[in-house]
Order: structure tokens, then C-alpha cells, then sequence
């Protein structure tokens, strides 16, 4: 009976193996090929990969990638952490504020990347009317530092949410012994966060930065719908760069730097959970 159960497993595999696997298998073959569009292809081996390590534009978009990334982890975290331990218990309270958290959630990114667009539209956007009546600026996407910090809070709006309700679930399966324990000893507020809610935070935690970091390394609808990757390269993250160049049939180029980047998100994971998990035992071992 079993062995039997695998074969339930077999048209969930079968997707895999044709969304996944399939399309993989075509961009490792580009990637070994100098390919343009009505041309032969020509297998150049690894010659695709030395381009677009030593490429400019790409090792441009990869600095700006793991600092947005590594921002976004910096900000989001501790901020979902705090929402969390703020949220209503229970009540209808409970209930109006999770409702708004899924609104963003369940919004897509073409949708996200649009409306930020629209709001930030010179002279009609509301937020360009707002910084223009109250502050006298002249908020405008096309300034560096505007798109730049809008872009960071357009993902911070879409994706706090998800780290909260994560961080608040957790925070719901501590036990209340734990706290009682806690006042008992005289623990301080901060102690206890300390402790005791961290602690038991960990493996929630450890989901909501692997998420959040895989997630913001992949960004693409909404730096590119709202400035198309502007001003300048300021926006320019890898998957936008990756876009660019297969749009104009850079064949080549794009397949070798898609696999870097699959290469690197798979690093940076790797190394999140074992900073993580190695936290934990070192947390373990003191106590």
C-alpha cells in the first residue's frame, strides 16, 4: 500500500518535470550556444559564462540586487516581527486586520507594479500631489533616490504582510507557561523577547527569511511596470537585466546568466539557513 501512494505522486511529478525540469534543460543548452534569432546555433562551452561574469551591466545588477535584498531582510523582518506581537489576540479586531494584510498578499505584482505607477505619475499622481502641496517637492520617478526608495517601499507594502502573519502564528504556538515562567524569574520585557519569544521564533523566522530573501532576489513586475528598470540602471535588477537581454535575442547571454542566477539565490539561501540554524545551536549551547 505503500508503494502504491507514489503513484498518486505521479501527475504532480509529471507538471514538475514539464514546467520545471524541461525549460531548465533549455537554458543550460543556450547557455553552452551562441544563439540569435534565424541564426545556427554555435556551441561556444563555457565562453557565455566568462562574458557575463566579466559583463558590466550584470555584475551591476547583482550589486544592486543583494543590496536590495539584504535591505529588504534588514527592514522587513524586525518590522513583521513587531506588527506581529502588536496584532489584536482575538475579536473582531483580529479579524479587520487580516483581511488587510491579505489584500496585498493576494494582490499580483502586475497589479502592484501598475498602481504604484499610477500614484507616482508626474502632476496627477496622488503621491506627486502630496509631496508637491505639503512639502513643496517635486517627487518624480525619473529622479534616482525617489525611484529607488519607492521601489523598496512599494515591496516593504506588499510583503510585510506575509512576514507578520508568519511571525504571528508562531508567536500564537508559545506556549503561556513559557511567559509565566519568565515573570516569575523577573525577566524584563526585553529579556523575555530575548529568550523566550525569539528562541521559539526561530523555525518561523527561518521560513520568512529564506521566503523574503528568495522573493526579493527574483523581483521583476514591479521595478520594470513602473520605470522599466529606470532611471538609468537604478532598477535594473538581475531579472530585469535577464529580460532585456533575451528580449533582444541574447540568447546566450541570458541562459548562462540565468543559471548564475539560480546559482546564487540557491548560495544566498543556503547561507541564510546555516547562519540561522547555527544561531539556534549556539543559543542552545549557552543556555
Amino acid at each position: 500500500m505503500k508503494n502504491r501512494a507514489w503513484y498518486f505522486l505521479l501527475p504532480v511529478l509529471v507538471l514538475i518535470l514539464m514546467n520545471g525540469i524541461v525549460p531548465m534543460m533549455a537554458v543550460f543548452n543556450y547557455a553552452l550556444h551562441v544563439v540569435f534569432s534565424g541564426s545556427t546555433p554555435e556551441f561556444v562551452g563555457l565562453a557565455n559564462y566568462d562574458q557575463v561574469l566579466h559583463d558590466p551591466d550584470f555584475l551591476g545588477a547583482l550589486q544592486r540586487q543583494f543590496i536590495f535584498s539584504v535591505l529588504v531582510l534588514a527592514v522587513q523582518i524586525p518590522l513583521g516581527i513587531m506588527i506581529a506581537m502588536a496584532m489584536p489576540k482575538k475579536g473582531a479586531k483580529l479579524a479587520i486586520v487580516l483581511v488587510l494584510f491579505g489584500l496585498p498578499l493576494l494582490t499580483p505584482a502586475m497589479s502592484v507594479g501598475l498602481t504604484w505607477r499610477l500614484m507616482s505619475a508626474d502632476s496627477i499622481g496622488v503621491i506627486t500631489v502630496f509631496f508637491k502641496t505639503v512639502f513643496g517637492y517635486n517627487y518624480s520617478l525619473i529622479h534616482p533616490i525617489d525611484a529607488v526608495i519607492t521601489m523598496f517601499i512599494v515591496d516593504c507594502w506588499h510583503w510585510i504582510p506575509m512576514v507578520a502573519l508568519l511571525c504571528y502564528a508562531g508567536l500564537n504556538a508559545i506556549p503561556d507557561q513559557y511567559y509565566q515562567s519568565a515573570a516569575i524569574d523577573g525577566a524584563t520585557p526585553w529579556q523575555t523577547f530575548r529568550y523566550v519569544t525569539l528562541p521559539k521564533l526561530r523555525s518561523v523566522l527561518i521560513i520568512a527569511v529564506l521566503l523574503r530573501f528568495m522573493d526579493s532576489f527574483m523581483i521583476y513586475a514591479e521595478p520594470y511596470i513602473m520605470t522599466g528598470g529606470g532611471p538609468g540602471n537604478y532598477l535594473t535588477y538581475l531579472n530585469v537585466l535577464v529580460a532585456r537581454r533575451a528580449e533582444s535575442y541574447e540568447l546566450g547571454f541570458a541562459g548562462a546568466a540565468s543559471i548564475l542566477y539560480l546559482f546564487f539565490v540557491l548560495l544566498g539561501s543556503y547561507i541564510f539557513f546555516q547562519l540561522m540554524t547555527s544561531v539556534g545551536k549556539v543559543g542552545k549551547a549557552v543556555k
